[in-house]
Order: C-alpha cells, then sequence, then structure tokens
C-alpha cells in the first residue's frame, strides 16, 4: 500500500512514545521506508537504537551531528519525505511548531517539509483543553496540518478524559488516507450501500440473506483513499465501517430505499454493493403467519427494487453501478439487469469457493455495455480498487 513512500515519525516528549515503535513496524509491514526524529525529551521515554534496529535507519535526534550521509540532513530528508507523523505531539512542540520556531532536529525538519503534515497531541486532558494549546492547534490547522482528534479514556497520571494519543490503527489509516493513493476521486461524492437488509415478520423473527457487508465496506474504504467523499448506507454487516466515511444505518429494504433517494440528487457514483431482501412480509388483515392444519404460512411481497428506481431517477453526469449474483446464467443474467435497470456496470458475483458472500476474496467480472471483463480470485480490498478502476475508465 506504501510502497516506495517515505514516512516521517516525529517523536516528542511524551508517554506515549512507547507506542510508536509498533507504528513504525506497521508502515514498514505496507512497504514504506520509515525514518524516525526524536526530541532530547524523547530519549527520556524511548532509546533511539529501538527505532534504529526495527527501520534500519539512523534516528534523528542532534541537528549538527555529522555522523549522517547528507551534507544537510533535515533538507534532504523533507524532500524525500512524502507524509510526517509528530506522534506523539507535545504541547511544547506543537506550540513550537505553530510559532516557526525550528530549534532542534524535528522541529527543524517538520518545518522544512512541504509534504502533507499530521500531529497527534498526546498530553493530560487540562493541557489539552488550554487555550493556549488550543490556539496553537487551530494556527497549525490554518497552515495547513491535519489535527488528529485524541482519544478519551485513563490518562498517564490516572484521570479520565481527551488527551490520549490515538490508537496505532487509526494513526496509520489517517497516513493510509493522506498518501496512499492517486486522489482520482477528489471532489466526487460516493454513495455504497452495503449489508442485508432485513424484513420483520415479528418482534422476533425477520427475513434476510448471508451479506456479511464486506464488499461494501471494501468499496467505501477505497473511494475513501483516493479522495471521494463517502456515504455508507449500511444494513446488518459483520465488519466494521471503514473510518473518514459518513455512515447511514438502516434495516430493512424500504429504509434503505428513503435513505438513499434522499442522497442521490446529489451524488456523483452510486455502488450498490448491499444484498437486499427480495421479500418483506404482506399484512394485509394483521396477521403475518396464519396457521392451517398445524403448518405455518408467511404472505410475501416484494420489496422496493433499489436500482431500478436509480436507474430511473438518474440525472446526467451519474454513474451507477449494481452488483448481481445468480446460481445460474451468471453473465447472461446480469448482463440482462445492466439493460433493464438502465446501469452503467453490474459487477457479476461469482458463488464459487472463496468468493461470494461472507469470503475475504471474490472472483468478480465487470459488465459494462461495452463488454466484460472477468477479474481472477483476488481480496476483496484489491476488487474495489479494479471497480473504481473500471469506473473511471481507467
Amino acid at each position: 500500500m506504501l510502497k516506495g513512500k517515505t514516512v516521517v515519525l516525529a517523536v516528542t516528549g511524551s508517554i506515549a512514545a512507547y507506542k510508536i515503535p509498533n507504528l513504525a513496524r506497521m508502515f514498514l509491514r505496507a512497504g514504506a521506508q520509515v525514518e524516525v526524529l526524536m526530541t532530547k525529551n524523547a530519549e527520556n521515554f524511548i532509546n533511539p537504537i529501538t527505532f534504529e534496529s526495527l527501520t534500519g535507519r539512523k534516528c534523528l535526534v542532534d541537528t549538527f551531528d555529522r555522523n549522517f550521509e547528507f551534507s544537510v540532513e533535515h533538507v534532504a530528508l523533507a524532500k524525500r519525505a512524502d507524509a510526517v507523523l509528530v506522534a506523539p505531539a507535545s504541547a511544547n512542540v506543537i506550540g513550537k511548531i505553530a510559532s516557526g520556531i525550528a530549534d532542534d532536529m524535528l522541529t527543524t525538519t517538520v518545518m522544512a517539509c512541504p509534504c502533507p503534515k499530521l500531529i497527534a497531541p498526546a498530553m493530560n486532558h487540562n493541557m489539552y483543553h488550554n487555550p493556549i494549546v488550543q490556539d496553537n492547534l487551530e494556527k497549525l490547522r490554518r497552515f495547513g496540518y491535519e489535527v488528529i482528534t485524541p482519544a478519551t479514556g485513563m490518562l498517564a497520571n490516572g484521570d479520565s478524559g481527551d488527551g490520549r494519543m490515538p490508537e496505532e490503527a487509526l494513526l496509520f489509516e489517517y497516513v493510509l488516507r493522506a498518501i496512499g493513493f492517486e486522489k482520482d476521486l477528489k471532489g466526487r461524492r460516493v454513495l455504497v450501500t452495503s449489508g442485508a437488509t432485513r424484513e420483520a415478520i415479528d418482534p422476533v423473527r425477520f427475513i434476510t440473506n448471508h451479506s456479511s457487508g464486506k464488499m461494501g465496506c471494501a468499496l467505501a474504504r477505497a473511494a475513501m483513499l483516493r479522495g471521494a467523499e463517502v456515504t455508507l448506507v449500511a444494513a446488518h454487516m459483520e465488519v466494521e465501517p471503514p473510518r473518514f466515511v459518513e455512515v447511514v444505518p438502516v434495516v430493512s429494504a424500504r429504509d434503505m430505499m428513503e435513505a438513499v433517494a434522499a442522497r442521490f440528487p446529489e451524488t456523483d457514483i452510486v455502488i450498490k454493493a448491499a444484498a437486499v431482501s427480495d421479500y418483506t412480509p404482506l399484512d394485509p388483515a394483521g396477521e403475518k403467519i396464519k396457521k392451517r392444519d398445524g403448518e405455518m404460512t408467511l404472505a410475501l411481497t416484494r420489496t422496493e427494487d433499489i436500482l431500478k428506481y436509480l436507474g430511473e431517477h438518474r440525472r446526467e453526469g451519474q454513474y451507477i453501478c449494481g452488483f448481481s449474483m445468480e446460481t445460474k446464467d451468471l453473465i447472461e443474467n446480469s448482463r440482462g439487469k445492466l439493460i433493464s435497470k438502465n446501469c452503467d456496470m453490474i459487477c457479476a458475483n461469482s458463488i464459487r469457493e472463496g468468493a461470494g458472500f461472507g469470503a475475504d476474496t471474490n472472483a468478480i467480472t465487470i459488465i459494462t455495455r461495452q463488454g466484460e471483463t472477468e477479474l481472477p480470485l483476488m481480496s476483496k480490498e484489491q476488487a474495489a480498487h479494479r471497480i473504481l478502476d473500471a469506473i473511471l475508465g481507467k
């Protein structure tokens, strides 16, 4: 994901510094080259040798250390950096950067970097809410820095409140969003439906299907990473929704239809990846379940056809992608759906082993009016990017 990228981790004097080696390891696993800067105060919490052992690179602390390979190291590193993450960011270093003070290796390098710069404050709750610190953070935002909101919980001194540095996985996601992918969807509004709708029979039972929501979440995350403003209309899912997207929870097909219809006019790309239940109980007599001769019968009616609605109400310039899963004649039936629903693309889901509902991989055939592209079995994340490439004509 980050192959060929250089991530600079700037570590300041905070107890949360102990989390950064694991974060460095996460970036290394993603293929990035990791450079670590530390303040003198940070050395009181973690030894530079820890980072040097992990990254295979010299951990830079002293601006005037001559034991390095570049003549002006902070400038050379600034030119190579694709992203800088100051984490943990102490109130002292936040104040220095906001005021343009560059009096050590860390602040000098951060000041020289033209790349995306992220700040993860970590300090006592009262210190974080000090109006001077908040003013400095606001200055950094105005200067183009992304300030990561601290987590809430138990702090180092035993108090509870906000001021904790977020967990490493979240910090990783912030950097990945900033530099992981080309922003070819920047300025586009993308609506994705995901998960399995549920049609209530009574307060206990419902009609549903086996959709896990994994494919829809993968699509929403991929679009977000590529710069889109993403809304995820989510029915029941077995996975957590991706970060940095608007999530609209729904239950039934009608709920999903209403949520989609409300947002559809302002959307540029719609991807219907949800597995909507085909039927919902019909209750004309006030009884959903009828017993006859010891057997129960349930009167059903079809649910709303969301994809058909989208095709009928589309405006010029909108792109509509649907999903199809058939037990036979997959390609033929999916192409029929492409035409009858007035879509631009149908992704035909294979139901072979390792694909389809619940799996982490998928085998999809992308069908458009221009032709068909059969994708091999791959992760749903990879498939999501291939689908977005096809939507963009790549």
